[in-house]
């Protein structure tokens, strides 16, 4: 069985979301709901992938969904410490370029 977290960090003007696991099928409700309460509530969100073991097109989804609801509230999210096979995923999806934190954020963590 997969397995997933997602803990959120509220900060000054902002929300980290960081996420563990695998980002599949069964994670997608979680995965979606913590993002789009993120979204909610802070202009600026962060989603950390470095504990991501396993990330499809439900994950992909998920940030989508996210992005626009940020978006429609004036907000921005962001991808941080993407690596490996989410690094690859992101950028054959044009996430990359679409949710790339600032220079000085691209490390948040």
């Amino acid at each position: 069985m997969a397995s997933f977290e997602a803990r959120t960090a509220a900060g000054k003007g902002r929300v980290t979301v960081v996420l563990h696991g695998e980002c599949d099928l069964t994670a997608r409700a979680q995965l979606t709901a913590v993002l789009l309460d993120a979204v909610g509530r802070e202009e600026s969100v962060f989603v950390d992938v470095a504990g991501v073991s396993f990330f499809d097109s439900t994950g992909v989804q998920a940030l989508v969904i996210a992005h626009h609801a940020a978006r429609r509230r004036k907000g921005q999210l962001f991808v941080v410490n993407a690596g490996g096979a989410v690094a690859a995923v992101l950028e054959l999806t044009g996430l990359d370029a679409l949710l790339r934190a600032p220079a000085e954020e691209r490390r948040h963590g």
